[in-house]
Order: structure tokens, then sequence, then C-alpha cells
């Protein structure tokens, strides 16, 4: 599992939690990813997942299975290219707050600013773009969920 853009770590922790091994981080900012390894630590996680200063555009996702993006609107187009060209079929992208423009999601859970879609990779030769293929609708995650995760302790309220 891979998070572009991980923040402060808590898509890649709660995918951990989930299963989903191994589960890397992949942000920019030197700050969020001492953050994201401290949560992880506090978790006692540290030695299971992995958060790395990287350019986004320069990681290879040939081998991904599971992305998770939470990223601004106007990168998502070049995402969308950079995504197509290097995801195997068969791999699963997970949108927050934001869907990706021209890809057909095959679920959308929750609502407003908690709203995730759903994109399987299925390459249609002729369109050149993931066509929607089937999957179960999940149900939406309640606060004690492990797809939900929590804020820190300090940060809740």
């Amino acid at each position: 599992m891979v998070d572009l853009g991980s923040g402060d770590g808590r898509i890649v922790l709660a995918a951990h939690r989930c299963g989903l091994r191994p589960a890397v981080g992949y942000e920019l900012n030197p700050w969020l990813v001492g953050l994201a390894r401290l949560h992880a630590w506090r978790a006692g996680c540290a030695g299971s997942v992995c958060y790395l200063r990287e350019d986004l555009w320069k990681v290879s996702l040939r081998d991904c299975r599971n992305v998770s993006v939470f990223l601004a609107p106007s990168v998502l187009p070049l995402l969308e290219d950079k995504l197509l060209a290097e995801l195997p079929a068969g791999a699963r992208v997970v949108s927050g707050r934001f869907p990706l423009p021209t890809w057909q999601p095959v679920a959308v859970i929750g609502e407003g600013l908690d709203r995730v879609w759903a994109y399987d990779v299925d390459m249609d030769v002729h369109h050149a773009r993931p066509a929607a293929t089937s999957c179960p609708i999940l149900p939406t995650p309640g606060p004690g969920s492990a797809l939900a995760p929590s804020l820190p302790s300090s940060q809740a309220g």
C-alpha cells in the first residue's frame, strides 16, 4: 500500500492496521515525515510502516497494488497520467476529498469532506483509461473504525 502525499501518516497507519503490507507513505515535507514517524512510534508501528521523503512524481508505482491519494485538485489530472502509465492492471486507487477528474469510480463512500472515491485500474486499450469494474460497495466507516483513523488524543476535540 502506498500513500502519495502521506502528510501526517494517518492513512498509512490505518492501512497497516487493516492488514495492508507493506504500508509506505511518500511525503515531500520533511516536517510531516517526522510527524508521521512520531505517530507511528506512538502507535507501536514504527518498525512496520515506512515514511519516505520523496517527490511523488519521481516514485515508481510499477509494483503497487493499492494507492491512496489526498491531493489538491489541480494536480489530479497529471496524477491520472502517472497512475495510468505506471500502475499494473488490477491496482486499486482511492482518492480522498477530490475525485480523479476523468476516471469512473467503482465505489463512492461517505459524504462531504469525508467522501472517498475508489477506482480499479483495468486498462481499456481502446480508450487508454481505466474502465469501471465490479467491486463491493464498502460500508461507510464509523468514528471507531480502523478505516477512519482518529486524530491523536492531543488533537482530538
